[in-house]
């Protein structure tokens, strides 16, 4: 089998897990020959200090015959996108190349070419508003791990590599080799494109009160636990309208929203790492019916429960 050529694009100050995370991924999988250019072929240092040695330059290597440009986001690429040289290059090797994509803020460097113009994309959630603002007629989506426009595949910060280099791999080689990468690599859950930048945990601001924070603690004790705000209200000695609107004044979401999303991360959870029914897994996390948990599931995720098990788990099964 012809090995398909994945070529990396770095910069003085990129972002190490960037390259590294993508490219263990397609080593792992087989059947594609990585190269790794830069502005100047030689030692180039990622902004931990990490150097990396960069085998070719724009200027010595073919910019055709490119079956996949992944291109890395990190601090430096804000002076990498005003340089001329490796724009041109870019630009020459996406207009031949299958699939183009971009990690984190290297998504900056393809607008910088011309090539996100009236696409939708995603970025790290640190840079989506810089890159909407200075590129208007680009459409950016802050909150997928990845999106797929198209040729052009673009994906969140850091970790979120990975996840694309998997969705890549599957995209190539099936299902079975990209979990079979998963699992060897020891990754959690190979995580679909619409899925959230942000755990619940992450994506709410984090209570300021001791009744607050109560409120939080027992919801993600026991997601399936009865969490109606009368219920919470209760638990931590509060009316539930003084409840209400503390909770949402401190996490910016109303208590139904964040108990609702919390009970998707845990069926989420429930899914990938065992064989319990939907039915079953709908009822422990609180939302009573499949059918309920299969609605919550396609408004938030825009996949059924069981779609979800199948494509995501990677736990093997005899």
């Amino acid at each position: 089998m012809q090995q398909r050529r994945i070529v990396f694009v770095i910069f003085d100050g990129f972002q190490s897990l960037d390259l590294v995370g993508p490219l263990e991924v397609f080593q792992h999988a087989g059947g594609y020959l990585c190269q790794i250019v830069a502005p100047r072929p030689g030692a180039v240092r990622a902004w931990s200090g990490l150097p990396v040695h960069a085998e070719h330059g724009v200027t010595d290597l073919d910019p055709t015959g490119i079956d996949t440009l992944v291109v890395a986001g990190g601090t430096g690429v804000d002076q990498a996108r005003h340089d001329p040289t490796l724009i041109a290059w870019i630009r020459a090797a996406a207009a031949g190349a299958r699939r183009v994509t971009s990690v984190c803020s290297g998504v900056f460097l393809l607008a910088a070419a011309g090539l996100v113009s009236r696409r939708r994309v995603t970025t790290h959630w640190a840079r989506a508003r810089q890159l909407a603002e200075e590129h208007p007629d680009v459409r950016v989506d802050t909150d997928p791990i990845f999106i797929r426009d198209g040729n052009v595949w673009s994906s969140a910060g850091v970790t979120a590599g990975m996840d694309l280099a998997l969705a890549l791999v599957e995209d190539d080689l099936g299902q079975d080799v990209a979990l079979r990468v998963a699992r060897y690599m020891v990754l959690f859950l190979r995580r679909p494109g619409d899925q959230s930048q942000f755990s619940v945990a992450l994506w709410s601001a984090q209570p300021s009160s001791d009744p607050i924070r109560a409120a939080v603690a027992a919801i993600h004790s026991d997601p399936g636990d009865r969490h109606g705000i009368a219920d919470l209200a209760a638990h931590v000695g509060l009316s539930p309208r003084h409840l209400q609107r503390r909770f949402t004044a401190e996490l910016g979401v109303p208590p139904g929203a964040y108990v609702e999303r919390v009970r998707v991360e845990a069926a989420q959870r429930a899914l990938v790492a065992g064989d319990d029914p939907v039915e079953a897994v709908a009822r422990r996390c609180g939302f009573g019916s499949a059918e309920t948990l299969r609605k919550t599931f396609h408004r938030h995720l825009g996949v059924a429960p069981s779609d979800y098990r199948d494509r995501f788990r990677t736990t093997v099964r005899k």
